[in-house]
């Protein structure tokens, strides 16, 4: 972050009092500057969503424990679709399996609301530079969280069997399943795009959006984990081995 530059930020929060608060504890640091408010997931969306690009916020910070739609849900969302919007997640406790879930969900920091407010500060220009603030360990080394996100978000193949998969991964478009489909046929680009009647380029660039949606480097990566959560089914080879007992087709 160059000096002078100021991090906007956006606080969600269903306590007014609280919204208040922060805003008051960081009214003196003259280089963070909050731009809106909300009392819900729903409330925020909706204020983003009638908001230019140029006005969206650079940091969000959200409680955790939202009605209606989670702080956890909510930082999915901006994931999809706000991809530049750094969150910071609050919660009333400090715990490990919370910051997981934050860290899985997208988000930059985790902390807990009785921070104090030069430390939230910190934590806010941090985030806008592009590190990561999970728990104390994380905090005295940020190099270190950049690492574990990375890795964690390197490693589809675990995530594909927690809940959260179809939140952190959403299934591919309808004609990007038919891609992959082929693709676990042994299809090249060329018999692909003739047998769906498209162009050659036009399946590398399906190819391009699902590794980009699923964050994974090479189709047969995109392949696996689709057959893993069940989007696309095994190809006839593959399916017909597997019931003689010979390949375990998960």
């Amino acid at each position: 972050m160059a000096i002078g530059t100021t991090v906007d930020l956006f606080i969600v929060d269903d306590h007014p009092l609280f919204r208040q608060g922060v805003q008051y504890a960081l009214s003196s640091e003259k280089d963070l500057v909050v731009i809106g408010e909300a009392a819900s997931a729903e409330e925020a969306l909706h204020w983003l969503e009638n908001t230019s690009a140029n006005q969206e916020p650079t940091v969000l910070l959200a409680d955790l424990n939202l009605p209606g739609m989670s702080g956890l849900d909510l930082t999915r969302q901006l994931r999809r679709q706000y991809p530049s919007i750094k969150v910071v997640m609050l919660s009333m406790h400090e715990n490990d399996a919370q910051a997981f879930q934050a860290l899985k969900a997208g988000a930059a920091a985790y902390c807990s609301k009785d921070i104090k407010p030069k430390d939230l500060a910190m934590i806010l220009r941090r985030v806008a530079m592009g590190e990561y603030v999970i728990n104390d360990m994380i905090w005295e080394n940020p190099k270190v969280a950049g690492r574990v996100l990375s890795m964690f978000r390197s490693l589809p193949h675990e995530v594909a069997t927690t809940p959260d998969a179809e939140h952190l991964f959403p299934p591919p478009s309808e004609r990007e399943l038919q891609v992959l489909e082929r693709i676990a046929a042994g299809g090249s680009n060329k018999e692909i795009a003739d047998e769906l009647g498209i162009s050659t380029q036009t399946v590398k660039n399906h190819i391009s959006s699902i590794l980009r949606k699923l964050a994974l480097s090479d189709r047969t990566q995109a392949v696996l984990f689709a057959l893993r959560r069940g989007w696309i089914d095994p190809p006839d080879e593959i399916r017909k081995t597997a019931s003689d007992g010979t390949v375990d087709a998960d």
